[in-house]
C-alpha cells in the first residue's frame, strides 16, 4: 500500500509488535498517532484480525515519548481475558526494540478482591503483609516493584510471586503504576467517580497527563449507566438508620476517650442526620405505599419524578427543624441545634451516609458494603443530575416491597468531561458501528474526533452469513410452529457440518423455550446457566478442544450480551459455526421509552430509534458472529435465523461490506453448509 503523508516507511513505527503490519494496521497507527498529537480523540471500528491492540499501544507510546512531561497510558478493558493480550503485545514490543531506555514499562492490575486472599471491610487492610514490620513491608514492596517494571508481567505472575515474597500484590501494583508507561486496567478506574478519585491520585497518575486506550468501546455507554445505577428501598432506608445509630454509638465511645473536638463535631451532624432518617423511613413507607397503589393490576414499573424522592428527605428536615424548635424553647439553653441550610440538605445526609463505618460479619458475602453508602450514592446522583433530563428514576414492584431505581440516560455527561480532561484517546472495538453514534453518546468534541471503519482482513469467503428467510422472533409470530423451523435450521447446519456450534438467543426465556428441552442429532448440548460462575465460563473453550480431540460435537447455547457470546475468545478455530435467534431488541419498558425520548430531543427523532433500539441490537449480533473468528487461520458460517436481518432498518446497522446470502429451508441451509466447509479449510 502508499505510505500516507508523514508516514515514509513501514519501520518508521518503532513501537509496533509485528514484524509485517497487516492489512489495514498502519492506517489505524496513523490515524490514532495523528489524533493524539492533537490530544484529540480516534474512534476504530476495527474487525478481529486487524491487530486493533497493537495499533493503538504503538501510536500512544510514539505520542507518549515525545512529550516532554511524563504520560501515562491508561489501557482500559472490561475483561480479563484482554489484559493478557495487552501484556503479551508489550512482550512483543520490548522484543523488537532491545535496550533498557526502549523497553516498555507496564503494569497489570485487576480488582483488589481477585488480589489478595482476605479484605476486612472495616479497616481496609488486607492479610498479605501479616507479620511484616514497616520497614521490611516497603523494602520488599520496592524489590516487587522492580521485578514486576523489569519485565512486563502478567497479573497472575506478580499475584503469586508476592505471595513468595510476603507482598500485597494489589498494593504493590498501585505503588509500581507511577513509574510505568502503560497501566492495564478496568474501565472504572477513570469513569466511576470513586474509583477513579480514590485510584489514580493515590498511583501517581493525572488524568490530565495521560492517553486513554479503550478497548471493546461499544460497551462504554452502558458501563457508565450500569455505574450510574442506584437502588433505594424501605429496607435500605431502615438499615441506614440502624448503622448510622451504630456508627453514633462508635463516635460516643471515641469521645469519651479522647474529648476531641473534630469528634464532637461529627457526633453533632451524625446525630443531625440520624434524627432525619428515622423521620425518613415513616415518609419513604409512605411514598412506597402510594406508588404501589398508583400502579394498579396491569402494571409492574412507573416513573418516579425526581422530586417526590427528594421532597421525602426535604419534609423530613422541616420536621426535625420544627419538633427541634420546640424542645429548644421547653428545653436547657445549651442544646445545640444542627443548622443546614435546605439547598445544602440533601448533599450534607449524602456525605454523612458515605462515612458511616460500622462492624461487618465478613461471613456475610452481600453486607460487603453498608446500606448507609448505598442511599448515599443515590442522593449524590439526585443532586448531581436532579437539574437535568438525564435522569430517570423508576419504581419497580418486583420483590416483597419494591424498589426505585435511578438510570442515568446520557452516558455523555460523565465521559464528556473526563475525555476531555486527558491528552487524547483511542477508542477502538470490532464492533464499535457506526463511529460517529459512539462519539455522539460519548459527547466527544467534534472538532477534535476522527473516526474510521477498517476492512477485516479476512476474505468474506472465510465468514460466510446465511439469513434464514422463513423464520422470526418477531413477538406476533411466535409459536412451537415457529420454533420448529429454527430447530429444522439448526439441525441442518449441524448436518453440514463436522465442529462444534454455538446458538445464541435474545434471553433466557426464548433460550429455554427454544432450545432447553430439545434434542439435536449429533451433538452434545450445553446450556448456558444464569448461576455460571467466572471458573465455569473459563473452562468452555478448554472442554471444547478436548471433546474435539475425542471427535465429540457440542451444541453450545448461550444469550446475546451474555458471557458465552461477549465474555470469551474461541481460539484454536474451535467453533465451525455460530447461529443468532432473533434480534435481541430490549424488551419495552418505561426505561426504554424515556431513553429514546431522550436520545430525539437530544439526537434528533431521525437516529432516536437507531441509537437506542436497533444498532444496540445488531451490535449484540456482531459480537456474536465475531466469536470463532479469533486468527487469519479460522473460519465459520454464520446462520441468523431470523428474516428481519433483511429489513432496511437493520440492514444499515451492518458494516457495509457484509455480504448476506438467503436460506429459505433446511435443505439449503444443509446443502450451502456442506459446501462453504467442503470448500474452505482451517489455514
Amino acid at each position: 500500500m502508499k505510505p500516507r503523508v508523514g508516514v515514509e516507511r513501514e519501520s518508521d513505527f518503532r513501537f509496533l509488535a509485528h514484524e509485517t503490519p497487516r492489512p489495514g494496521q498502519i492506517d489505524m497507527i496513523y490515524e490514532s498517532r495523528e489524533a493524539l498529537r492533537k490530544n484529540g480523540y480516534h474512534l476504530a471500528a476495527a474487525p478481529t484480525g486487524i491487530g486493533k491492540t497493537a495499533a493503538s499501544l504503538a501510536a500512544a507510546l510514539e505520542i507518549s515519548r515525545l512529550s516532554d512531561q511524563k504520560v501515562h497510558i491508561l489501557f482500559l478493558t472490561g475483561r480479563q481475558s484482554q489484559h493478557r493480550i495487552v501484556i503479551e503485545t508489550v512482550r512483543q514490543i520490548n522484543s523488537r526494540n532491545t535496550g533498557i531506555e526502549s523497553n516498555v514499562k507496564v503494569v497489570d492490575l485487576i480488582g483488589r478482591e481477585s488480589m489478595c486472599d482476605f479484605i476486612d471491610m472495616q479497616t481496609g487492610k488486607c492479610d498479605c503483609e501479616k507479620g511484616s514490620s514497616e520497614g521490611s513491608k516497603f523494602a520488599r514492596r520496592d524489590e516487587m516493584s522492580d521485578y514486576i517494571l523489569e519485565h512486563p508481567r502478567h497479573v497472575e505472575e506478580t499475584i503469586e510471586k508476592c505471595k513468595i515474597w510476603g507482598t500485597c500484590a494489589w498494593s504493590t501494583c498501585r505503588y509500581a503504576a507511577k513509574d510505568c508507561e502503560i497501566l492495564v486496567c478496568d474501565y472504572n478506574h477513570v469513569f466511576s467517580d470513586n474509583v477513579r478519585e480514590n485510584s489514580l491520585p493515590s498511583m501517581g497518575i493525572n488524568l490530565e497527563n495521560s492517553i486513554i486506550i479503550v478497548d471493546e468501546a461499544h460497551n462504554l455507554p452502558d458501563r457508565i449507566r450500569m455505574n450510574m445505577e442506584r437502588i433505594v428501598t424501605p429496607t435500605i432506608v431502615r438499615n441506614t438508620t440502624m448503622e448510622l445509630e451504630e456508627y453514633l454509638g462508635h463516635l460516643e465511645l471515641d469521645y469519651q476517650r479522647n474529648m476531641s473536638t473534630a469528634v464532637a463535631k461529627e457526633m453533632e451532624i451524625v446525630d443531625w442526620t440520624f434524627e432525619i432518617m428515622k423521620l425518613v423511613r415513616s415518609k419513604m413507607a409512605d411514598l412506597f405505599s402510594i406508588l404501589h397503589s398508583e400502579l394498579g393490576y396491569n402494571k409492574d414499573e412507573s416513573m418516579v419524578e425526581i422530586s417526590q424522592l427528594t421532597n421525602v428527605f426535604h419534609s423530613a428536615c422541616d420536621e426535625y427543624e420544627g419538633l427541634s424548635g420546640q424542645k429548644k424553647l421547653g428545653q436547657e439553653e445549651t442544646q445545640t441545634i444542627t443548622k443546614v441550610k435546605r439547598d445544602d440538605r440533601i448533599s450534607k445526609i449524602s456525605e454523612v451516609l458515605n462515612r458511616v463505618k460500622i462492624e461487618i460479619d465478613s461471613d456475610e458475602e452481600e453486607a460487603m458494603e453498608p446500606d448507609a453508602y448505598r442511599l448515599g450514592h443515590i442522593l449524590e446522583c439526585l443532586e448531581q443530575f436532579s437539574g437535568s433530563s438525564a435522569l430517570s428514576l423508576v419504581f419497580s414492584n418486583k420483590g416483597k416491597e419494591g424498589k426505585i431505581t435511578s438510570h442515568l440516560l446520557d452516558p455523555g455527561i460523565v465521559s464528556g468531561k473526563l475525555f476531555s480532561s486527558a491528552k487524547g484517546a483511542i477508542l477502538m472495538s470490532g464492533t464499535l458501528y457506526p463511529p460517529q453514534m459512539y462519539s455522539d453518546i460519548l459527547d466527544l468534541p467534534k472538532d477534535k474526533t476522527t473516526k474510521s471503519e477498517y476492512k477485516s482482513p479476512f476474505a468474506s469467503e472465510r465468514r460466510p452469513v446465511l439469513v434464514a428467510t422463513d423464520v422470526s422472533t418477531k413477538y406476533n409470530e411466535r409459536s412451537e410452529v415457529m420454533w420448529n423451523k429454527m430447530r429444522n435450521h439448526i439441525q441442518a447446519l449441524i448436518d453440514g457440518s463436522n465442529g462444534h456450534i454455538a446458538v445464541f438467543c435474545p434471553s433466557y426465556k426464548l433460550l429455554d423455550e427454544i432450545l432447553e428441552d430439545v434434542y439435536f442429532k449429533g451433538v452434545k448440548k450445553v446450556v448456558e446457566s444464569r448461576d455460571w460462575s467466572k471458573n465455569d465460563i473459563d473452562k468452555i473453550v478448554g472442554m471444547l478442544r478436548d471433546e474435539r480431540s475425542k471427535e465429540n460435537r457440542i451444541l453450545l447455547c448461550g444469550v446475546f450480551g451474555a458471557r458465552l457470546s461477549e465474555g470469551i475468545d474461541y481460539s484454536d478455530g474451535v467453533l465451525d459455526g455460530v447461529v443468532c435467534i432473533g434480534i435481541p431488541n430490549p424488551p419495552p419498558s418505561v426505561l426504554s421509552s424515556s431513553l429514546k425520548e431522550y436520545a430525539s430531543d437530544k439526537f434528533g427523532k431521525n437516529n432516536a430509534w437507531r441509537y437506542t433500539v436497533t444498532q444496540p441490537a445488531i451490535n449484540s449480533i456482531l459480537q456474536a458472529m465475531g466469536r470463532p473468528i479469533r486468527s487469519i487461520n479460522d473460519r465459520a458460517l454464520i446462520l441468523l435465523l431470523d428474516k428481519r436481518n433483511r429489513d432496511q432498518n437493520y440492514t444499515r446497522c451492518y458494516p457495509v461490506n457484509l455480504k448476506m446470502n438467503a436460506t429459505s429451508n433446511p435443505e439449503t441451509t444443509t446443502s450451502f453448509a456442506k459446501r462453504f466447509f467442503r470448500k474452505v479449510k482451517p489455514n
